[in-house]
C-alpha cells in the first residue's frame, strides 16, 4: 500500500483558520505544558512500574476493527513465531507506509487512516498505533515520553516504545518513528529504557543501531536521548477506548487540552510515572 496524498482540499473559512491557530499557541504555552505535568506526574521507582504496560488497560476487543484489517496486510505473507519478528515487521512496515508531519489530536482509527493517507503524524502518534498492533499480535509494550529537567522550552520532548521480549526475557527500546534500537557497546545486546538511561547517567558504554539500515541525525540523538538533562517517564493507565469516545464526539470543536482536562476529572486520564527522576524538579 502506497501513502495516498490528496491533491484538492476543501479551503478552510478564515475564522477557522484563526481558531486553529489559536488552539495551537495555547497548546504549546509553557503554562499549559507546566501544568499538564503538575497534575499528571508521580515519583516511581524501577520495581513500581516493572508489571505496568499498556495492555492491562487495553484488550484486544477494545482496538478499532481497522486496525485489524491493517494488520492482515503487514503480516500478509504469515506471523512469524517470535515476538522480535513480530516487532520488527511491524515496525518496519508503519515506517514504510508512514511518512509523517503534524500532530494528530483524532481518535486511534482516524489518526491510522490519516497517517496511512500522509496526512501527518508525529511521535507520540506513531508510538500510540504501534500500542495497538502490539496488542492485537500479544506483545506487551509500553510507552514513553522525555521531557528535561529543569524545564526547557526549547525541548519539545519525545515518545516511544518499550516491548517485551519473550525470547529474551526481557523489555527493550524500540524508536519506530526513527528506526532504532539501543545496544549495549561490549556485547551488542539489546538495551531496555531504564538500562540505556542507566548508562548514559554512569558514563557507561552504549550505541544505537536503526533496523531501517539508514543513519539517524546526531542532532535528534542529543536532542531525544543523549542530552544530559533529558528524563524519561512511564505513561500508564492509558485506556484507548475512553480517548477514543471523547474524541470521536468532541472533535474539532472541543480544544484538545479541554477534552484531556475532563477525562482527568472524571479520573479516566493516564499518568506520567518517573522511575529515575523527581519530577518536581520540573519546575526549578
Amino acid at each position: 500500500m502506497k501513502n495516498i496524498i490528496f491533491l484538492t482540499q476543501n479551503k478552510t473559512p478564515r475564522s477557522g483558520m484563526l481558531i486553529k491557530k489559536l488552539q495551537k499557541i495555547i497548546k504549546r504555552h509553557p503554562l499549559l505544558y507546566l501544568t499538564r505535568f503538575r497534575l499528571l506526574s508521580q515519583n516511581s521507582s524501577i520495581d513500581e512500574i516493572a508489571g505496568l504496560y499498556y495492555n492491562q488497560w487495553n484488550k484486544k476487543k477494545h482496538i478499532p476493527g481497522y486496525f485489524f484489517e491493517i494488520n492482515q496486510r503487514i503480516f500478509a505473507e504469515g506471523l512469524p513465531e517470535n515476538d522480535m519478528d513480530k516487532v520488527l515487521k511491524i515496525s518496519i512496515w508503519l515506517k514504510e507506509h508512514i511518512k509523517g508531519g503534524r500532530g494528530l489530536s483524532e481518535p486511534s482509527e482516524k489518526a491510522l487512516k490519516n497517517m496511512l493517507y500522509g496526512k501527518g503524524g508525529v511521535c507520540s502518534d506513531m508510538a500510540q498505533i504501534f500500542n495497538n498492533f502490539c496488542v492485537i499480535n500479544d506483545i506487551k509494550v509500553r510507552e514513553w515520553g522525555t521531557t528535561t529537567i529543569p524545564f526547557d522550552r526549547l525541548h519539545g520532548g519525545h515518545a516511544f516504545n518499550e516491548v517485551y521480549i519473550k525470547e529474551l526475557d526481557k523489555w527493550l527500546l524500540i524508536d519506530v518513528y526513527w528506526g532504532l534500537m539501543f545496544h549495549r557497546s561490549d556485547d551488542d545486546f539489546p538495551l531496555s529504557v531504564i538500562e540505556l538511561y542507566t548508562l548514559k547517567r554512569n558514563n557507561g558504554l552504549y550505541h544505537y543501531k536503526s533496523y531501517l539500515h539508514q543513519e539517524v541525525d546526531a542532532s535528534i540523538l542529543e536532542r531525544n536521548y543523549l542530552n544530559t538533562s533529558i528524563a524519561p517517564f512511564l505513561i500508564y493507565n492509558y485506556k484507548n477506548k475512553v480517548y477514543d469516545t471523547f474524541l470521536e464526539y468532541t472533535r474539532p470543536l472541543v480544544p484538545i487540552f479541554v477534552i484531556h482536562f475532563f477525562v482527568y476529572l472524571i479520573g479516566q486520564n493516564y499518568r506520567y510515572k518517573f522511575p529515575l527522576d523527581d519530577y518536581k524538579q520540573l519546575f526549578a
